[in-house]
């Protein structure tokens, strides 16, 4: 067989003839005996099979160039993650994350958060997350600020693991009460909170029943906004309470849209207002009634339950009115101090919340009810993950 051949006592892949072939090959292609998987010409070796005695090496003439050097087209070695999806919880609620990821079919993330001696928080992940779409469950409930630096933090580490896309899955977003300026000098620590959570690397949030409607537009990156009601209303609907004995009572003017949208859901149920006047932070009170509740059961709903003044006040209201039962309805329990006090104190039928912040053992008494959100969180999650509708769920 005819073949060229080079006359050389050792052949160096440094001569420029070489040289200038191996510029032009593809980055697909690596040469065997390489000891590193970046290409490098003065590591690699000939194959043996072209090597003759007399120190002259020979191609065939229609050999294959790459053959020749010893090259094979490298395979795929970057294994791409089975799963994208990556979810992990931190430690404000670890339990409705663990939830959610069940509800999901997935395993939480392995995730290192401890504090140091002075109270720093560390973060550390302990598994890969690059190019995968991270989940960070954390609701930035008591103590507030704790929950929420650790929060950025872990939207930090991730960004800098290099995760494709974060998301900040708030079930309570703290600071949304401080939404807008009603004195002079100020804070609105809500829009504060927000460039925080964008600044630190999140490229999207998902929140559960935000106080007020305008902190959704404090996000300069988008938002995905779940109602707890569903759950609420599904559990309500157990208690087969008959339409005309039902009343859906607002304990301020401010919930008044929550709570008529809520009376349509209940087969469009009367609405009552209770008429309140806030003297100072965590401090009301109830001036009147606008409805009738005579004989029939008030179910009051509202988004949180802080010190339970508000509540409690108009319930005892409700009662001077008439009203046969008062239930309390709400998504996120805050309960300080005194709130299990007045919940407990014999004006409630039933005191129905919800898990998106975690109820410590010492605060349950008789009338307390919770539902989990998990499944609505973990839906949610899916179809943010699908790039499907997450509104579509409340229609």
């Amino acid at each position: 067989m005819a073949t060229n051949t080079f006359s050389s006592t050792s052949f160096e892949l440094r001569s420029s003839l070489f040289q200038r072939s191996l510029e032009n090959f593809p980055k697909r292609f690596r040469v065997l005996g390489c000891r590193s998987k970046q290409f490098s010409a003065t590591e690699c070796k000939l194959a043996k099979s072209y090597q003759v005695s007399n120190g002259h090496v020979s191609v065939p003439k229609n050999q294959n160039v790459a053959d020749f050097l010893g090259i094979r087209q490298e395979q795929e070695v970057i294994q791409k993650p089975v799963q994208r999806l990556r979810i992990f919880s931190g430690t404000a609620n670890p339990l409705l994350s663990q939830e959610v990821a069940c509800y999901m079919g997935l395993d939480l993330g392995k995730i290192k958060i401890k504090r140091f001696a002075d109270g720093e928080v560390y973060v550390q992940l302990e598994e890969s997350v690059r190019g995968c779409d991270v989940f960070l469950v954390q609701p930035t409930c008591p103590p507030v600020n704790e929950n929420l630096a650790e929060l950025l933090i872990m939207i930090d580490a991730c960004r800098r693991a290099s995760a494709r896309s974060i998301t900040a899955v708030i079930p309570y977003f703290g600071y949304a009460r401080a939404d807008r300026k009603t004195q002079g000098r100020e804070s609105i620590a809500a829009k504060l909170v927000a460039n925080l959570i964008t600044k630190a690397g999140a490229s999207r949030v998902l929140a559960c029943d935000i106080h007020s409607g305008q902190s959704l537009g404090y996000f300069d990156i988008p938002i995905d906004h779940v109602l707890g009601e569903p759950v609420i209303l599904d559990y309500l609907a157990s208690k087969m309470i008959s339409a005309n004995d039902l009343v859906v009572v607002s304990p301020d003017v401010g919930g008044v849209a929550r709570a008529r949208g809520f009376a349509k859901k209940l087969s469009d149920a009367p609405l009552a207002i209770v008429d309140k006047r806030r003297h100072g932070h965590n401090v009301s009170e109830v001036m009147n009634l606008i409805g009738d509740v005579k004989g029939k059961v008030a179910v009051m709903v509202d988004d949180m339950i802080d010190t339970a003044g508000t509540i409690a006040n108009a319930a005892a209201l409700l009662h001077q009115e008439g009203a046969s039962a008062v239930y309390a309805c709400c998504t996120h329990a805050v309960f300080s101090p005194p709130a299990i006090e007045r919940l407990s104190s014999g004006l409630f039928q039933e005191v129905i919340i919800t898990n998106t912040i975690p109820v410590a053992e010492r605060n349950y008494f008789p009338q307390l009810t919770v539902l989990s959100v998990a499944n609505l969180l973990g839906e949610a999650i899916w179809r943010v993950h699908d790039d499907a509708s997450v509104s579509s769920m409340f229609k």
